[in-house]
């Protein structure tokens, strides 16, 4: 699965789409130099149950560590899935 990335400015978005059509997506924000706020995560229902929303969160994870950046995960989805996987701690704010 193809995961786009888009930033413009202090906003961005990670997706997932087709024929211009967004299926999944993961939006955030820069408040600051080194900071990421994950603000929202959403999947379409053709996509659910298939790990596409951790997949996002996986590829901000990386994101993030290759541009020594913190996150900060105000989306339940993603703040649910830094309990979870202690791994991503790192890039915790």
């Amino acid at each position: 699965m193809l995961i786009q990335h888009k930033q413009i400015g202090k906003k961005g978005i990670f997706y997932v789409g087709q024929d211009g059509a967004i299926e999944a997506e993961l939006v955030y924000s820069i408040p600051s130099e080194g900071k990421m706020i994950i603000e929202h995560t959403e999947v379409d229902d053709s996509l659910a149950g298939k790990g596409v929303g951790k997949e996002l969160v996986e590829t901000a994870v990386n994101y993030a560590r290759s541009h020594n950046i913190k996150i900060i995960p105000m989306c339940v989805f993603a703040k649910s899935l830094f309990d979870k996987i202690k791994e991503w701690n790192d890039v915790l704010e």
